[in-house]
Parts: structure tokens; C-alpha cells; sequence
């Protein structure tokens, strides 16, 4: 992974860190436990909450 965009995202974080996280906690992160948590921040993204919605659906077509 290019250590510029981790770095980046640390920043990003330390400046505004996510819920139940300290600036602190982020600095002290390994690179793989901060993309994780940048992953799971962001994986809904994509969809913007238009297309799909929470629940199990079966496709008949």
C-alpha cells in the first residue's frame, strides 16, 4: 500500500478520530489496523443507500 495515503488517513484521523477512538489511539495504530478500520468505516460508501438495503433477498429471475 503507498505509505502516502496511509499517512494521509492518519492524519485525517488523529485530526478527527472515529467514536470511541483518542487521537492517541489512531497515532498508535499499525498501518494494517488503521486501513482495516478505514475499510470498515467506509465499505457502504459505494452504495450511498440508494440501491440496497439491509436484509436477505432472493432472486427468482
Amino acid at each position: 500500500m503507498d505509505q502516502k495515503f496511509i499517512d494521509e488517513l492518519r492524519h485525517k484521523y488523529i485530526k478527527t478520530p472515529p467514536e470511541g477512538m483518542t487521537p492517541r489511539l489512531v497515532r498508535n495504530m499499525t498501518d494494517s489496523d488503521l486501513l482495516d478500520m478505514h475499510y470498515f468505516l467506509t465499505e457502504d460508501d459505494d452504495f450511498d443507500g440508494d440501491e440496497f438495503e439491509d436484509g436477505f433477498y432472493i432472486d427468482l429471475f
